[in-house]
């Protein structure tokens, strides 16, 4: 999706990717009631944004790897602190 589209609850539940995810969304934004339906939308677009964003980084960096070179910038593992973070999220129910 380029930059200058508008967001959309179809172009949201493409960003998504996951089947799963994009459910959620769906039924979000279904069931919310009308005051609330801009921010059911803004928290959504914001995930779809970010996993955008988290999908091209990976493409980028998949680059360098195809082409045997280390990525620029320096790296840290957190690789503990995102398996953390995603015990958190699916004890709050969101995976």
């Amino acid at each position: 999706m380029s930059s200058g589209e508008q967001w959309t609850i179809e172009r949201i539940r493409e960003a998504l990717g996951s089947p799963d995810l994009a459910q959620r969304f769906l039924s979000e934004i279904n069931r919310a009631p009308a005051h609330q339906l801009l921010g059911v939308f803004a928290k959504w677009e914001r995930i779809a944004k970010d996993t955008l964003a988290a999908v091209e980084r990976g493409r980028r960096l998949a680059e360098y790897d195809a082409r045997g070179e280390e990525p620029p910038g320096e790296w840290i593992d957190a690789t503990d602190r995102v398996r953390q973070e995603a015990e958190r999220i699916r004890a709050r129910g969101a995976a």
